[in-house]
């Protein structure tokens, strides 16, 4: 399982540059004009795992298969898009499809590149994007509690679970919160989702800054973060030109080029590991001769659902899974190592799968 992580923020900050060097291609225009991005561009981008590699290079596996995430480059957002200003609707739209916001700040001054504000400031700019999701969920709140009335007056159990949870969001909102905040009960978990609210994303704020600021940030960069402390999410500092430049050069020509920039990794490697914080993602792997290859679930999943990743037919069929810890795995390098020391284990349907478990699942067809 993968995730899809939106890319969003105002006109001129940087997404389109950040989404070309997170895909590596020149598929978005970055152009310095708002609204080059009309369509959504959608990119598939491998998630980089140094462990996945150690376990290939132990197995013998003739290919390399990691996990994936898909990014998507959502048209600028300006003031009154809840309104239908701008691309506001099709900005809406687009966003209510992706699992998590990447909100591109800009955090850097720069006289030749436009601002639709005339001015940069970043906590400014992601309270406009927040306001303007706050009332399209409001608006499509108040319309949804009109259509379901009837129903609620039936005695429709669904209808109030519904009518519950919306007037707790609205309320919410209605207070300059958003949707995210409410504390919603594991029973109402799946209704709570389908209600598709666009401020129950999780958000993580990017900051975009200079090529001379990639390392350490700035006052922009430090009030985004103040402000992502506050509100419970987190942050990056990325610099999308240095990324972009990187996107283009070989293993061992980023490796030195991040070198001279006194950055220990590249941008990208930072904001894929806090996505998977942000959506509470782990990595299980199954090695091989054949492959190896790395599968996303999420924290708490257990043994046949990870299977039903691979397939359903695993799930369905779940007998065990036999499990090693990855440090296992390669201390004792591989699994007839791990055998012979005891450190397979053979779990059942109740174990919850580990960050970094090699597991092979045993199943009746």
């Amino acid at each position: 399982m993968g995730f899809k992580m939106g890319i969003v923020g105002l006109p001129n900050v940087g997404k389109s540059t950040l989404f070309n060097a997170l895909t590596k291609t020149a598929a978005a225009q970055a152009a310095n004009f708002p609204f080059c991005t009309i369509e959504p561009n959608v990119g598939d981008v491998a998630v980089p795992d140094e462990r996945l590699d150690k376990l290939a290079a132990i197995a013998g596996s003739k290919q390399i298969i990691p996990t994936r995430m898909t990014f998507v480059d959502i048209a600028g957002l300006v003031k009154g898009a809840s309104k239908g200003e701008g691309l506001g609707n099709q900005f809406l739209a687009n966003i209510r499809e992706v699992d998590a916001i990447a909100h591109v700040l800009r955090c850097f001054e720069d006289g030749d590149v436009t601002h639709v504000e005339g001015r940069v400031n970043p906590v400014e700019d992601a309270d406009t994007i927040e306001t303007e999701l706050m009332l399209a969920d409001l608006e499509s709140i108040d319309k949804r509690l009109q259509n379901i009335v009837r129903k609620v007056r039936g005695g429709d159990k669904e209808a109030v679970q519904q009518q519950r949870l919306m007037e707790a969001a609205k309320a919410a909102l209605e207070s300059g919160q958003p949707a995210r905040t409410v504390q919603v009960d594991a029973e109402d978990a799946k209704a709570w989702k389908m209600l598709q609210l666009l401020t129950t994303k999780p958000v993580l704020y990017v900051c975009n800054v200079s090529e001379e600021e990639a390392a350490n940030g700035n006052a922009h960069s430090d009030a985004v973060a103040k402000m992502a402390a506050e509100q419970g999410n987190s942050h990056v500092i990325i610099s999308a030109r240095i990324e972009e430049e990187i996107s283009q050069l070989d293993a061992e020509e980023a490796e030195m080029f991040l070198g001279e920039m006194g950055l220990e990794e590249a941008g990208l490697d930072r904001l894929i590991r806090a996505g998977y914080e942000l959506l509470k993602l782990e990595t299980y792997f199954t090695v091989g001769p054949k492959e190896a290859r790395a599968w996303t679930i999420r924290k708490g999943t257990g043994a046949p659902q990870a299977a039903g990743v691979i397939h359903g037919d695993f799930e369905r069929g779940f007998i065990r899974a036999e499990t090693i810890a990855y440090n296992d795995y390669v201390t004792l390098n591989g699994e007839q190592g791990a055998k012979e020391a005891g450190k397979m284990r053979a779990e059942g349907k109740g174990y919850i799968v580990q960050d970094g478990d090699v597991m092979h699942f045993l199943f009746n067809t």
